[in-house]
């Protein structure tokens, strides 16, 4: 695989990034639906176990939210076989490693609840992220369009800030909400803080 040259999968690709932004599309049109129908307290919701038809339609929700995450290993296969190597980082390892993980976990005890937050705003950053990734996909002349990668970066951080946040409260208060799960998605958050700051940081501060 070292002495063979890069693939090209332009047209891959181009599918494979327009169904990660509908498939985003698709779960954050779930996950507001659920939120504006009034059954999710933003600062404290409980997971609905009862076989009701909104407990059952938010957790299958969820497990599309986990197949995404699967599907978004591919990630790492298109790098490799196109030889880009580079974007294989620290990052890169451990988004795609701890994801999956943590929402297993979640979707299988804990669908829903407070972390329907969390699916929302990670779908609405993966809309944008992945509609960035097509748009550069389509060839040099559509570079002129991708100045918003800095601002990107930017979403990635506030997104874990607020993750970060909206699972604190549930800690310090009375939720009937698993702590350990709050303190699991914490710890996350701030660890991706740290390094998509440690990013932006090293990209758009320290060259200058």
């Amino acid at each position: 695989m070292r002495d063979r040259k890069p693939f090209h999968l332009k047209k891959t690709l181009i599918v494979y990034n327009t169904c990660q932004v509908l498939m985003s599309f698709y779960l954050v049109y779930c996950g507001t639906v659920f939120v504006l129908s009034g059954e999710y307290n933003l600062l404290c919701a409980p997971v609905d176990y009862t076989d009701g038809p909104t407990a059952n339609w938010v957790a299958a929700a969820a497990w599309w939210f986990y197949i995404a995450k699967l599907t978004e290993l591919l990630d790492t296969i298109f790098f490799v076989l196109r030889k880009k190597d580079n974007q294989i980082s620290t990052l890169h390892i451990y988004h795609h490693t701890i994801m999956p993980i943590i929402t297993w976990i979640g979707v299988k005890y804990i669908p829903g609840g407070q972390a329907t937050l969390t699916a929302i705003l990670n779908s609405f950053v993966h809309i944008i992220m992945y509609g960035y990734y097509l748009v550069s996909g389509l060839g040099p002349q559509y570079r002129k369009y991708l100045w918003w990668k800095r601002h990107l970066t930017i979403l990635q951080l506030i997104q874990f800030v607020i993750i970060a946040i909206h699972n604190v409260y549930p800690l310090l208060t009375d939720c009937n909400y698993p702590k350990w799960f709050n303190l699991i998605s914490v710890i996350n958050a701030i660890a991706f803080v740290y390094m998509f700051g440690n990013f932006y940081y090293h990209s758009y501060i320290c060259i200058k």
